[in-house]
């Protein structure tokens, strides 16, 4: 019996106990899911600030209130920094207009944290100053990153950060530029407007300093084309980048997740181009008045921006109906993994549409790109989807109880928020307190994976060493 005590995991084998195998360390799920608890807390704090909010906020544009101290309200404050934090990009009151120059500078620090992860940005402002990651740190930045292997995790995270500063960087030369030299902006505006709205494009976040977003530059290529890139880039997911850094001139090195997630992105951009620029081509309200090169921009932009982004140049609520469900759908699946976009992501439904395939054909084994799929990856993709299935539904039903809403308002507007996409039918300050708190909830859930936060608020994990007998319902 010396044994089993210096051994302790096999008594319970020997005496025929389930075995559970308890982790030394925190789950990093419950890790991921409290930072970005955390992250919303100061947020909202600094938004409640009186220094946040302009003296006389307008009410003209969004209806607006403040606090006894002269702050935004606790609910307001919440739903913004949620809405910044999970870059996704709802709001309330009128970012332009409601937020002083401070609490915009609040909203924008809390999209980049949010967009790069919050244990990305604390393990990258770690290896800056310390040079070194303890072994929670890494297996919860790891699990941040998409699973990415936590060797020479320090080159990856500078990397990531070279990336993204990059990709902003050069977004806003571009945006400022066309800011100075086409509209006349002065120096200043013109790098706080471009600065801004490029960190908003590739953290796919969608806020913007207009009350109506980018409606104004809808004509505009110089502006709707380099955020439409940087949305691209965002979404494409930062294990796919380090990738074609190594590789780009060598597809057949790529790995299946690099392939499924550049084929996907065409794919859905194409279709989602053709579809809701066909939807709308003569709608009087959207793309009707435009000329045909204009017709064809904002429609782009809009594909570009339905599936992860958020900006609009169209008016979301003037469009028709069939556009607001294709908009549905593509929201829906959303972008690439450890990106900065939402959905339940470009691979879920490939590896989906993959296991159908093969089951109508009769195949036995599930095979993407000349690789077979292991049996774990189709119960992870399974469960991705039905669990988000399921917000989505318990969240549109119950918006639904408590207002006078229609279903395709309400089902938009719940997809946005899981999907983290932030494009609205002109609701979302309308759903009374109990109607936005479930929003925030959604864009929470949608942010850290359904999967991520369910087992971060399970009571305990265990893994069974003995396995059932089998058999098989009848299906279908």
């Amino acid at each position: 019996m010396v044994y089993l005590s210096a051994v302790p995991s096999i008594g319970p084998l020997l005496s025929g106990r389930p075995h559970r195998l308890r982790s030394p360390v925190t789950r990093p799920g419950q890790v991921i899911v409290l930072a970005f608890a955390v992250a919303l807390a100061v947020g909202t704090a600094l938004l409640m600030l009186p220094v946040s909010v302009t003296d006389h906020p307008p009410a003209d544009v969004l209806p607006a209130a403040t606090n006894a101290a002269g702050g935004a309200t606790a609910l307001d404050a919440l739903f913004t920094a949620a809405s910044a934090v999970f870059v996704t990009g709802l709001v309330v009151v009128d970012t332009a207009t409601y937020w002083s120059g401070f609490g915009q500078v609040v909203i924008l620090a809390l999209i980049q944290v949010g967009g790069l992860g919050i244990m990305t940005s604390a393990s990258l402002l770690v290896v800056l100053l310390a040079r070194r990651l303890g072994l929670r740190s890494r297996m919860v930045t790891s699990a941040s990153l998409g699973a990415l292997s936590m060797a020479d995790l320090r080159r990856v995270l500078l990397g990531v950060a070279r990336i993204a500063v990059g990709v902003e960087a050069v977004i806003a030369v571009v945006l400022v530029l066309r800011f100075v030299l086409g509209y006349d902006y002065p120096l200043g505006r013109a790098l706080w407007h471009g600065v801004f709205h490029a960190i908003s494009a590739f953290n796919n976040a969608g806020f913007a300093l207009y009350s109506d977003n980018l409606m104004g530059f809808v004509l505009d290529p110089w502006v709707c084309l380099p955020l439409a890139a940087a949305c691209i880039l965002g979404g494409l997911g930062f294990p796919v980048f380090l990738e074609l850094r190594r590789h780009l001139r060598t597809p057949r090195r790529w790995s299946m997740n690099t392939k499924v997630v550049i084929a996907g992105t065409v794919t859905l951009l194409v279709v989602s181009v053709v579809t809701i620029t066909a939807l709308e081509w003569n709608n009087p309200d959207t793309l009707g008045p435009l000329p045909w090169t204009g017709k064809l921009l904002a429609g782009f932009f809009a594909a570009v921006v339905t599936r992860t982004a958020g900006f609009n140049s169209l008016d979301v609520a003037a469009m028709n109906t069939q556009t607001w469900f294709a908009q549905d759908v593509f929201m829906f699946i959303g972008a690439g993994p450890a990106s900065t976009g939402g959905g339940i992501k470009i691979t879920t439904f490939a590896v989906l549409l993959a296991i159908i395939v093969t089951e109508v054909r009769g195949g036995t084994a599930v095979n993407i790109f000349d690789k077979r799929l292991a049996r774990s990856v189709h119960r992870e993709a399974i469960t991705v989807a039905l669990l988000a299935v399921a917000l989505v539904m318990a969240g549109t039903w119950t918006l639904l109880i408590m207002t006078e809403f229609t279903l395709d308002q309400l089902l938009f507007e719940v997809i946005s928020a899981f999907a983290t996409v932030g494009l609205s039918t002109g609701i979302t300050h309308q759903l009374p307190d109990a109607g936005q708190l479930l929003l925030v909830v959604m864009m929470f859930a949608g942010r850290v994976g359904p999967v991520t936060l369910a087992s971060a608020l399970a009571l305990r994990s265990r893994r069974l060493m003995y396995e059932l007998p089998k058999e098989r319902p009848v299906i279908g």
